[in-house]
């Protein structure tokens, strides 16, 4: 018998932008639309492909960041493929005939994490990338490892090279020291055991892409569209720059060649896109409406952003015969403002 929506926790994360906290509302909001299959094209964390999942659909998830994309393959494409505890144990003890690489210890000390920090996520990168021989059991533990990464960065980011935040002996109006000193070790095997308990079989075929918006198949009955924001000054959010450590986590044997060295928190070199653009963002979302016109269309975006509320409505309403929108009030982490969360429907 496959659960109902919710009935499969999803795990914890502090991933910016995620939907996790807003599942039951989005849920309240398509329950009714009539959909055997859903893509989720920017899919993030993979919190509303799970939901999906659980209701019984076919769900493709996708997304253009490779660690995201491993994400959805650890949680979404994933029917019953889990780390053991001797998996985890295997993964976190080191081997004395073994020489690590080094790379995070030489390129970001002091940047990110302490030295015995970086020391631990090269060796443990290489036991995942070495000792385990099946790609599911790498995408669940690399999950873990960038959730206990995120866990332990002030803002849960990595624009900023900024570990002085986590050293400072002064007092703090934001962030949990406990959380960040706690051992990489004891985060990542709670991650495990979170994302243990969220890897299920719903008896269909769901499958994870790594690839551009427009570039997913287009025979699905609901595409959930929620991509990276701008808001009304013209400041977009760069999941690419946000979490280009994760990123690199993803290839370790080629992240030397892929980092912008200019910068102090050594970034991967830019890519260009129009979601970050306020001046192309009305355009890519037009051609993402156009591409998948024939499918149901869910909108998550924002009150105050670019483009606004009332240009997306108007642009539904040149695809779609029916078109409404829900809002919901939500306070986000370190802004003193209410901003409304929308989701924008066409049937």
């Amino acid at each position: 018998m496959n659960p109902r929506p919710f009935d499969v926790p999803f795990p914890s994360t502090r991933y910016q932008g995620s939907k996790r906290k807003l599942m039951e509302w989005i849920w309240a909001n398509v329950a009714d639309l009539a959909f055997d299959s859903a893509l989720d094209l920017f899919g993030g964390t993979g919190c509303v492909s799970h939901l999906f999942k659980t209701a019984g659909k076919r769900v493709i998830y996708n997304d253009h960041l490779c660690f995201n994309w491993t994400v959805g393959r650890a949680l979404i494409e994933n029917r019953d493929t889990r780390l053991s505890p001797g998996d985890v144990e295997l993964l976190l003890t080191p081997r004395p005939d073994r020489t690590y690489p080094d790379f995070i210890q030489r390129t970001f000390s002091g940047i990110f994490f302490t030295d015995a920090e970086n020391a631990w996520l090269d060796r443990t990168v290489y036991h995942i990338d070495h000792l385990l021989d099946d790609p599911l059991k790498q995408a669940v533990a690399r999950f873990a490892l960038f959730q206990a990464c995120i866990a332990k960065r002030p803002y849960n980011l990595f624009h900023r090279a900024n570990l002085y935040l986590r050293q400072a002996d002064v007092q703090r109006s934001f962030g949990n020291k406990a959380t960040w000193d706690k051992q990489f070790a004891d985060h990542f095997r709670a991650y495990v055991e979170e994302a243990n308990c969220a890897i299920f079989d719903n008896g269909r075929d769901n499958v994870a892409l790594c690839g551009d918006a427009l570039d997913a198949p287009t025979d699905v009955d609901l595409v959930y569209i929620d991509p990276p924001y701008i808001n009304g000054r013209g400041t977009g959010v760069d999941y690419h720059d946000f979490y280009h450590f994760l990123e690199g986590l993803t290839d370790y044997d080629n992240w030397s060649d892929l980092v912008d060295y200019r910068y102090k928190h050594r970034p991967l070199r830019r890519q260009s896109s129009p979601w970050t653009q306020p001046d192309a963002i009305l355009d890519a979302f037009e051609a993402v409406i156009t591409r998948f016109q024939h499918s149901s269309l869910v909108i998550s975006y924002r009150s105050d952003g670019i483009p606004s509320r009332e240009e997306l409505f108007a642009l539904l309403r040149r695809y779609k015969t029916t078109v409404r929108a829900a809002d919901h009030a939500q306070q986000y982490v370190l802004s003193p403002r209410t901003s409304r969360e929308l989701l924008l429907i066409g049937v």
